[in-house]
């Protein structure tokens, strides 16, 4: 199964904020099945939004690809679902 187009962040290891290379994406808590509802977050102008399920801070880094995090491994691909 192929990435999703909007790409899926992910805090199994429980930090308080993400750096991202996007402003537009999917929160979904944790890796299935451990999961909250994907919800699509989308920071506008902003540099910064807090995730409304886990509370999550995802900070937008310009500096990143939209496939890198810090700290790495936090955005999710459907092939590493156990």
């Amino acid at each position: 199964m192929a990435d999703p187009i909007v790409p899926h962040f992910q805090n199994d290891a429980g930090v308080d904020r993400i750096r991202i290379g996007v402003k537009e994406f999917q929160c979904m808590g944790a890796s299935p099945p451990n999961d909250h509802p994907h919800v699509f977050l989308d920071m506008g102008a902003d540099d910064q939004i807090i995730c409304p399920y886990c509370s999550t801070i995802y900070l937008h880094d310009p500096a990143l690809s939209p496939h890198e995090t810090v700290p790495p491994g936090c955005r999710y691909s459907a092939g590493q679902a156990a």
